[in-house]
Order: C-alpha cells, then sequence, then structure tokens
C-alpha cells in the first residue's frame, strides 16, 4: 500500500495522536536553544566567580608546587597528592559544572516538557539498512536546512568577532603603558563581551529555530481525513457493533416491560396504535406509574399480553397519547394527568369491587 503524500494530510493532529507521538519519544525541539542557554550560562557563572576562582585555583597550585617532599616523594605520596589536588580542583568548577548541567536540562524541558521513554533506543531494521544511510548523505531539505544554520552562525561570530575586536584594538593603545594586571583584566572584560554577544545572538537564532521546528512538528504529525475518521470511530466504536448493542438492549428492555404489564392494574389504549400500562399500590407509590408503553406492533402485543392475565383494557385515544409522549417507564403519571388516571382507575376498581390501592401484585 502506498504511503500517504504530504498532501492527503491536511488534518491537524488530534490529541490522542499528539499523545501517542510524545510516548514514542517525539516531541518538537530545537537543539539550537540547550547549545545557547548552555554557552550563556556558562559565560555567566565564569564572568560572577571568576575572581575568587581564579585566586583559589591560584591557591591551589601555590601550596602544592611550594611543598618540599626531597627523598619522601614516593610514587604513593605522588598519587595521593594527584588526587588531592585533583578533588580540590573538581570543588572549585564544581558551581560552575552543576550550573551549566542544569541550564542544559532546564531548556530542553522548556521546549517540550519532562518525557521519560526508551522508545528512541531501541534498535530499528531500518537503521541497519545502509540504503538508507546513503539515501542520507544526499541533499535534502532538512540537511540545507541545517547546513544553513551552521553557515549563518559561523557568519555570525565572524561578524561579531571582527566588530568587538576592530573596537578593542582601538581602546588597547590606551594599555600601553599599563601594569600587566591591568592588560590582562582589559583582555578578561574583552573576552567576555564578545562571547556574551555572540550567545545573545545565538539565544535568537534558537528562539527562531525553535519555531520553525514546532512548525514542522506540526506539519509532519498532521493526519488525512480517514485517520481521523478511523480513530474517532476506535473512541467512539464501531458503529456496527454500537447498533447491535443498541438492538440487544432494547430488545432486553421489551422483554422487561412485558413481564411487568401482567402486573399492571389497566392498559390505556388508542385503541390501534397506542398502549400504556398504568400501575398504582397506595401502600409503596406517591402516584400511579407507567410500568409498559408501546406503538403500533409492540402497542398490539401488550394488549394481547394484558388480556392473556386478565388486565382491564380502557379506550382513551387522547390520554393514552398524552401518556405515551411525556411519561417514560417507571416514571410517575405528572400531576396534570394524574386526574384522568385516577377516574379510570376508580372505575376499574369498582368494576372488580377491590379497595382502591390494591390492585395486582
Amino acid at each position: 500500500m502506498p504511503e500517504q503524500s504530504f498532501q492527503d494530510k491536511t488534518e491537524q493532529a488530534t490529541p490522542k495522536r499528539r499523545s501517542e507521538i510524545r510516548r514514542e519519544g517525539k516531541v518538537p525541539k530545537s537543539m539550537e536553544i540547550p547549545s545557547a542557554a548552555v554557552l550563556m550560562a556558562g559565560v555567566l557563572a565564569i564572568y560572577i566567580v571568576g575572581g575568587s576562582f581564579v585566586d583559589q585555583i591560584g591557591n591551589v597550585m601555590k601550596s602544592y608546587l611550594s611543598l618540599s617532599y626531597g627523598s619522601d616523594l614516593t610514587q604513593a605520596s605522588a598519587v595521593s597528592i594527584f588526587n588531592t589536588a585533583l578533588l580540590r580542583f573538581a570543588i572549585i568548577v564544581a558551581p560552575v559544572i552543576l550550573t551549566i548541567m542544569l541550564v542544559g536540562v532546564a531548556s530542553n524541558v522548556a521546549q517540550f516538557g519532562f518525557v521519560f521513554t526508551f522508545k528512541p533506543l531501541r534498535p530499528k531494521a531500518s537503521a541497519l539498512n545502509p540504503l538508507n544511510g546513503i539515501k542520507k548523505l544526499g541533499f535534502s531539505s532538512q540537511s540545507m536546512i541545517q547546513l544553513s544554520k551552521s553557515i549563518l552562525k559561523v557568519a555570525l561570530v565572524g561578524i561579531l568577532g571582527y566588530v568587538t575586536v576592530k573596537d578593542l584594538i582601538m581602546n588597547s593603545v590606551k594599555l600601553v603603558d599599563s601594569s600587566p594586571a591591568v592588560i590582562f583584566a582589559f583582555m578578561g572584560h574583552s573576552a567576555f563581551a564578545v562571547t556574551v554577544k555572540i550567545s545573545a545572538a545565538f539565544l535568537v537564532l534558537a528562539a527562531i529555530d525553535f519555531f520553525v521546528q514546532k512548525r514542522k512538528f506540526d506539519r509532519d504529525s498532521r493526519m488525512t481525513k480517514q485517520e481521523v475518521k478511523e480513530e474517532h470511530k476506535q473512541e467512539e466504536g464501531d458503529p456496527h457493533i454500537k447498533g447491535r448493542q443498541r438492538r440487544e438492549m432494547v430488545k432486553r428492555h421489551r422483554l422487561r416491560m412485558m413481564h411487568a404489564v401482567p402486573k399492571a392494574d389497566v392498559v390505556v389504549t388508542n385503541p390501534t396504535h397506542y398502549a400504556v400500562a398504568i400501575k398504582y399500590d397506595s401502600q409503596v407509590m406517591s402516584a400511579p406509574k407507567v410500568v409498559a408503553k408501546g406503538k403500533d406492533l409492540v402497542a398490539q402485543r401488550i394488549k394481547k399480553v394484558a388480556a392473556e392475565n386478565n388486565v382491564p383494557i380502557v379506550e382513551d385515544k387522547p390520554l393514552a397519547q398524552l401518556l405515551y409522549r411525556t411519561v417514560e417507564i417507571d416514571e410517575q403519571i405528572p400531576p396534570e394527568l394524574f386526574k384522568a388516571v385516577a377516574q379510570i382507575l376508580a372505575y376499574i376498581y369498582r368494576m372488580k369491587k377491590i379497595k382502591p390501592g390494591f390492585g395486582r401484585n
């Protein structure tokens, strides 16, 4: 079966399809946002703790370089010194590394929320096909976009670097008679200024790339009209199965209704088209209620069951129609019809010479 073309996918992805895609680990994301955010966070972290950072590293180096072990220095002591120095360096750089890690995670979560799945790691047979790898070597819209982004970033770095360095060169003339400390401070601030500008430009590019990737993801996630219909059918159920279930429910409901006819006190008829069976027991009911009703063939069936069980049948066309249209099965007679129904029941009780409220059980 040929694969659906992109032109056929004209419908927006349903919430169910989006949820399925998300469970597979496919989410709209831009790899430029974490890169730019990590670069900016690293630069700011180093700038904020830069002074103490350099002082602490310098103190560690001084403390170890000033040690004099002589003949007491052995391989074991050298390894111990190295491990201790490495630990101290790790403690010093830990805040910067931790900040970069947190920003990297946060920049991903901010794009698509938290998604945990192993499906993207599962091996795929298509990935082992060398032909698919050869196809990726060719030109495609995605590869051209990536190439364009790379060229744009290189050009952006070059332009910002050139403009910033040009200004710095003009200002560096003032440092001719300055001390080395002032020169190094100037170089540090200049490097920070260049890096911040580049990072800010990368963040702007990353934001644009995110919206591009979001639109591409929405476009790739589209569904055909047939897919939407199939999903709706699965959610709502197959119409054929639902129709069969409805027929079974009607059949059971009708059978239960027919079982209630022999216990009714009276059946009010149209006389041909409608039949409504009514029951009243003053000990348990506040008003008479409809226990069965039907139209045409069902009405004839109700009258037949009533006749077989000696249930009185009274013809009252207006009342039968009103009861059929306004009162559901197992519902009590509404007040506006109670008088008419009470007259029929009183008539039935007089004919049978039984006390009202004690009809069939």
